[in-house]
């Protein structure tokens, strides 16, 4: 069953800037649930892949649906899915907006941490060449992110951000973005309200990392772009403002990030 929050808004003003659409847990309500975002106030979406499979995947998504475009790279969790050279063909494709989803991961596993570092490494390093955005992924792996990140200093997003008001304070004089998503909603987001009330507001981002991360009071749902007006609620709560203003300044923010070179 998709579940879609209320949309009061005239103008599509949702910009999800990290989704997987192509997700198996998509298979079977793909095409109705793509078909049916754009009247849901969605206006565009980043789909991130996370190896070569699904970088093309994204791609293919991007070119069916007017309103999405792709990332492509490979995930530390998915390190052997994929090569550099792979990849930067990949980016050559008209709609891929960005180098992504990569970074590390040390939570799920920390025994392979070299190999990841040079992943990261040398996708950052390609983003920079082909002058495209990098898509972060950063959990329990803040040090070292920070590390490569102030050694290459890529446009780009942290996306889910998970780190302190200090590490975002480092990220934000890089000139990059934060991610947030339907974690903000949760009651155990503990770092995450001081971080957004502190963000500038040029420099926020709203997400969903579909299929996962689904805000209250949906949580046991999967998740989709319509959802960001939740997490969009939740913000405007914690920096008394409204929901709308939030929802109008993360499109151009995702805008100024992702469509700057188109």
């Amino acid at each position: 069953m998709i579940v879609f929050p209320d949309y009061p808004y005239k103008e599509p003003l949702i910009f999800d800037s990290h989704a997987h659409y192509d997700d198996e847990k998509f298979d079977g309500i793909r095409a109705e649930l793509l078909n049916e975002l754009p009247s849901l106030g969605v206006c565009a979406v980043i789909n991130c892949g996370c190896d070569t499979p699904s970088s093309q995947k994204a791609l293919s998504l991007s070119e069916k649906y007017g309103y999405i475009y792709a990332a492509v790279g490979i995930h530390p969790e998915n390190i052997g899915g994929g090569t550099i050279d792979e990849t930067e063909k990949l980016a050559a494709h008209k709609k891929c907006v960005a180098i992504g989803e990569i970074g590390l991961d040390y939570y799920r596993t920390s025994d392979n941490k070299e190999e990841q570092l040079s992943l990261f490494e040398s996708q950052l390093i390609l983003a920079n060449k082909l002058n495209k955005p990098v898509i972060v992924h950063d959990r329990e792996a803040h040090a070292d992110t920070l590390a490569l990140l102030k050694k290459h200093r890529p446009k780009g997003v942290v996306h889910s951000f998970s780190g302190s008001a200090e590490m975002a304070e480092e990220i934000l004089k890089m000139g990059m973005y934060i991610g947030v998503g339907g974690v903000i909603t949760f009651k155990n987001a503990k770092k995450l309200p001081e971080v957004v009330k502190m963000l500038p507001s040029d420099r926020i981002l709203l997400e969903t990392d579909a299929p996962y991360l689904t805000p209250v009071p949906y949580r046991s749902k999967t998740n989709n772009s319509a959802m960001i007006y939740l997490t969009a609620q939740k913000i405007a709560e914690i920096r008394n403002t409204d929901t709308e203003s939030v929802l109008r300044l993360s499109k151009q923010n995702a805008e100024n990030l992702f469509f700057a070179n188109a």
